[in-house]
């Protein structure tokens, strides 16, 4: 135990950044401030807002060290983004949003050098998913600021960078879909030397070190009176991972929901992994690989039910038989090139014409039928644990639980990114975090709803059909 009696996490997802301070004691988060994480369209090209960033995290900062007070800092952030910083520390090129899509000839080249699957168990991702695919676009097209760049980091450690001065890469967020990484071997793959980098990484660090204290001239800002160590931190699925990898026996399946929902297969194998289907390895906060797939679950949710109002779990669970008995589906992909059918151009399914409860219900539908998708595909056994946002969808759990007939476990407490970067620095999280099991039940006519759905994937995936929501 450290001893700690709080912990500030600094939070910062795709969508939203956010500041929590939580008590060591019982996991309970006791404090938030949260922002959204802007993209700013160039130039040189669409990155983040790093200078709004920084502000908002001192202003949090400061203002949590005086109430409710903090011991330590931890820190979690998405994955798919690198520093690169000069020699003042200061960033030589901006974070590149990972979503921007590079002209076809850097695509075209940087594909021929990135390592095999079967070594980096990353596959082949859009737009920047592949962080060695930014580092390799930066150097091609910005050459001169790139060879400023004498330190490259892994984005939770730029910012441990930012507090303490210490730099530092860390192996979940080298081990995510980056392609300059062995997971097997746990060393940096041949990419790493191919674009001659390899000097200039930063020390790995384990993700639970605390790299040093903040800062002085930052502390003095804050008006701390003790030194406050900082961790190196995680990133943020891995952060999901971590309360389930400790007291529990693998192997079981975690569901981690937000903008992505990403899967995780504990106590599986990477031999039956396919790179089309965006499966991947992942790295945990020990160094070991663990089988993953994902899907942008969260943002096509968001997309399906934008203009149908809120939920009415009862009035679309009462719409669910019309649903199935009709065939009315969703397919993929609104977030085109990821998740399991990334070829797959979005259709109608006849959801366009049902109601606004019948069109929840098939969005739920639509959300249990990938997910299982997903679990199949990682070769997923046992329990399916789900955190996040989706945790509180009973639909969705409902669904889960028939389509896979196993056990589903809905665990809610604090975010579960939030609560994993704490426990870094010793958080004890079991005793906020409550699980609410749901049993597989008959479903009538759910699975043959499935395999009609399935089979659909199968013959038509590369139609250019309308999607119901193609005209928001």
């Amino acid at each position: 135990m450290t001893g700690f009696e709080k912990i500030a996490v600094l939070d910062i997802g795709k969508t939203n950044a956010k500041v929590v301070v939580l008590d060591c004691a019982t996991g309970a988060e006791i404090a938030e401030k949260r922002t959204p994480n802007r993209i700013i369209v160039g130039p040189p090209y669409p990155h983040y807002d790093i200078d709004a960033l920084w502000a908002f995290v001192l202003e949090a900062l400061k203002a949590f060290a005086v109430e409710p007070g903090f011991d330590a800092i931890s820190i979690t952030t998405h994955g798919a983004s690198m520093a690169l910083l000069d020699t003042e520390g200061k960033l030589a090129l901006p974070v590149l949003d990972y979503e921007y899509s590079y002209p076809q000839a850097v695509q075209r080249a940087y594909a021929a050098i990135r390592p095999d699957f079967s070594k980096s168990f990353s596959p082949a991702l859009p737009g920047g998913l592949n962080a060695g695919a930014q580092l390799h676009f930066q150097k091609e097209t910005f050459p001169a600021e790139f060879a400023r760049a004498k330190t490259i980091l892994t984005y939770p450690q730029y910012w441990a960078f930012r507090l303490t001065g210490i730099a530092a890469n860390e192996v979940t967020s080298l081990g995510c879909h980056t392609d300059l990484w062995h997971p097997r071997e746990g060393t940096y793959s041949s990419l790493v030397d191919t674009l001659d980098i390899r000097d200039r990484m930063a020390p790995i660090r384990s993700a639970f070190d605390a790299l040093g204290p903040v800062q002085p001239g930052i502390a003095a800002k804050f008006g701390l009176t003790k030194p406050v160590p900082v961790y190196c931190g995680i990133h943020d699925s891995n952060a999901s991972l971590l309360a389930h990898l400790i007291g529990r026996e693998p192997p079981f399946a975690v569901v981690s929901t937000g903008t992505w929902v990403v899967n995780f297969a504990v106590g599986g194998d990477l031999d039956h992994l396919d790179p089309a289907r965006d499966t991947l390895a992942n790295v945990d906060a020990y160094g070991r690989a663990v089988p993953s797939s994902r899907f942008m679950g969260g943002r096509e949710f968001e997309l399906f039910t934008a203009e149908l109002g809120d939920l009415d779990q009862a009035a679309a669970l009462k719409a669910l038989p019309d649903v199935i008995g009709r065939k009315l589906f969703v397919f993929p992909s609104l977030a085109d090139g990821s998740g399991p059918y990334p070829e797959h151009r979005r259709q109608s399914g006849g959801v366009a014409d049902g109601s606004v409860t019948e069109r929840w219900a098939a969005a739920c539908l639509y959300l249990a039928l990938m997910t299982r998708t997903c679990l199949d595909l990682i070769g997923a056994k046992g329990m399916v644990l789900v955190e996040g946002p989706f945790s509180r969808n009973a639909l969705y759990l409902k669904l889960l639980a028939a389509l896979t007939e196993r056990d589903v476990m809905a665990v809610s407490g604090s975010t579960g990114t939030a609560q994993g970067a704490a426990m870094l620095a010793g958080v004890i999280v079991s005793e906020n975090m409550s699980e609410a099991g749901i049993a597989p039940a008959s479903i009538d006519r759910l699975h043959d709803y499935a395999a009609a759905w399935r089979n659909e994937m199968e013959a038509g995936g590369n139609d250019a059909r309308v999607h119901l929501v193609s005209s928001h």
